[in-house]
């Protein structure tokens, strides 16, 4: 497991926010029912040259719990990062309608990894640690007339790999292989478990 080792845990309730804007991310927090703030963090997610998609996703993940820690320093802070990985290639959010046709049509007929990384911060309790959830997505050999009514329906411009999973997506789909079914979506869950935990969050 690619982790910063951790301090012993605090025994105070600190604040928790998540360092993300994403509302997919923020709905999947919630289903925790602990109290949470956003931040967005400011982060440059510009791969560095020859950066794979798996390293990519952690230094990322990490780097925005650490920016947003920086702001929040007494709160526990959750940062996440998604990168779907073809064959060593990184597809992040396709902003526009022609590079998410550009990206599917790429991905049809193939095994795509969606490397989701999550990490844990808190700068009072010098706690620090980042985990992969690395996701495995088999891909239909889509037809050019499935790809654009698909993106039309759903628009997953904001989304890497210009596909949401839990929604119409899962129809461009043949199979799903991971161990923390909430990865695909964004936010790992049962990893942010085991690392809230750790940091000293009682969730139950």
């Amino acid at each position: 497991m690619p982790d910063v080792p951790a301090t012993t845990p605090d025994t105070i309730q600190r604040p928790l926010v998540l360092g993300s804007t994403s509302r997919y991310r923020r709905e999947l927090l919630d289903r925790l029912r602990v109290p949470f703030e956003t931040a967005s963090p400011r982060v440059d997610e510009t791969p560095a040259p020859g950066e794979a998609p798996q390293a990519l996703a952690l230094r990322l993940a990490l780097a925005k719990a650490r920016d947003v820690a920086q702001r929040y320093p007494e709160a526990i802070v959750i940062g996440s990062d998604q990168v779907a990985d073809l064959d060593g290639m990184a597809l992040g959010k396709p902003g526009t309608h022609e590079r998410a046709v550009a990206q599917l049509r790429c991905m049809r007929g193939q095994t795509v990894i969606f490397q989701t990384a999550v990490a844990v911060v808190c700068l009072a309790s010098g706690f620090e640690q980042v985990d992969l959830a690395p996701v495995r997505v088999v891909f239909r050999t889509l037809t050019d007339a499935e790809i654009e009514r698909y993106l039309l329906a759903e628009q997953p411009y904001d989304c890497a790999g210009s596909a949401k999973s839990e929604g119409l997506g899962i129809a461009l789909l043949e199979r799903i292989d991971n161990d923390d079914p909430s990865a695909l979506v964004g936010l790992p869950l049962i990893r942010t478990c085991q690392m809230l935990r750790a940091a000293g969050v009682h969730i139950l």
